[in-house]
């Protein structure tokens, strides 16, 4: 099967693990998809990750996080940037989601950062998805 937007099937994912309530998601590892991980873990919208290696590309198993009432900590997934229409800005023009109560992940040229740390560097590039 090819696949064209591995990002989109990353985030449906976790949309649908989010939505059926699962506490784990399995997902095929590629390095964009591991730096996604890696932020979600750091902004706290995931309670961990492990990256399995199955002799192939391997996996990241996805630990979801929910609070008290049962609700998942992730409200939102959506893909911006798409392998048909690129969505690039610089520095200045990063888009702020849910007044900041959100993060947008940019894939810039010091790697794949959130809206915060390429603000801090100064630095723009393409915006992958937004998380609330």
């Amino acid at each position: 099967m090819s696949m064209t937007d591995t990002v989109a099937d990353y985030l449906t994912r976790i949309r649908n693990a989010k939505n059926a309530k699962h506490h784990k998601v399995d997902i095929p590892a590629s390095n964009m998809k591991k730096e996604l991980t890696r932020i979600l873990k750091n902004y706290g919208y995931i309670k961990d990750y492990l990256l399995i290696d199955d002799k192939k590309s391997g996996y990241i198993r996805i630990y979801l996080k929910y609070d008290t009432n049962g609700d998942s900590v992730i409200r939102g997934l959506k893909r911006i940037s798409t392998p048909g229409l690129r969505q690039y800005v610089s520095s200045k023009e990063i888009p702020r989601v849910y007044n900041n109560l959100g993060i947008a992940i940019l894939s810039t040229p010091r790697g794949v950062i959130s809206d915060r740390d390429a603000k801090k560097l100064n630095v723009g590039g393409e915006v992958v998805c937004h998380v609330w």
